[in-house]
């Protein structure tokens, strides 16, 4: 979990610090409905993506709901939203006009986020203009699982027809960036940007999309 988020109280009881990032803390019990810990909730924020999601558990719900998670292809696909080569879903400028079209960090990594897009965590889904498809988020606001295992050389390795990674790499493809994205660190809300985690970890600033077949 970010630091910035979690209560005083929480703050308090943190007795885990990963190693080279002191921003994140590991919070026992934060769970998709208790983001920032026991004493959070999501009561207000039903209108905001899901978070502390793991790759397994988006699979599993995929399963249950008879849906699945977009490949990486289909993920950009959709995101661009019917543009070509633009760095963004809406164009090659960041603030088109000085207007925020996505939720990400305001400031100073990792010790002020100003908020001027209007939050300091998630955002509800429909904060911002959707791309030409349609989609909502699809840079910022928290990171979406993708079917593929991530592999730096995926271009080369993939078909040109419906590419996916299918070899076992040991982590998972995430797409879109997050609200902690700054250019300073991690300038990932772009496009074409990728990351990835391993499949059973979860974090505040990561969910998913899912897609259904025709």
């Amino acid at each position: 979990m970010f630091h910035l988020l979690v209560s005083v109280e929480t703050l308090n009881n943190i007795k885990n610090v990963p190693q080279h990032v002191p921003w994140w803390l590991v919070v026992a019990g934060a769970s998709w409905n208790h983001p920032e810990g026991p004493d959070s909730s999501i009561e207000n924020r039903l209108d905001h993506p899901v978070v502390h999601v793991s790759w397994n558990d988006a699979a599993a719900f995929c399963e249950w709901s008879g849906t699945r998670l977009p490949t990486e292809a289909e993920w950009e696909y959709a995101a661009r939203g019917g543009l070509k080569g633009k760095t963004y879903p809406w164009g090659d400028l960041l603030k088109p006009g000085g207007k925020h079209m996505c939720n990400i960090w305001q400031g100073k990594f990792p010790v002020k986020n100003n908020a001027s897009d209007g939050f300091v965590g998630t955002a509800p889904v429909r904060s911002f203009e959707p791309n030409g498809y349609g989609l909502y988020n699809v840079s910022g606001n928290v990171w979406e699982w993708c079917a593929d295992w991530f592999s730096p050389d995926y271009h080369r390795q993939t078909s040109n027809i419906k590419p996916r990674c299918l070899h076992e790499t040991g982590n998972r493809s995430m797409r879109g960036g997050s609200y902690l994205c700054h250019r300073s660190y991690c300038n990932r809300y772009r496009v074409a940007a990728r990351s990835s985690n391993t499949p059973d970890s979860s974090t505040g600033n990561c969910g998913f999309r899912v897609v259904m077949d025709i």
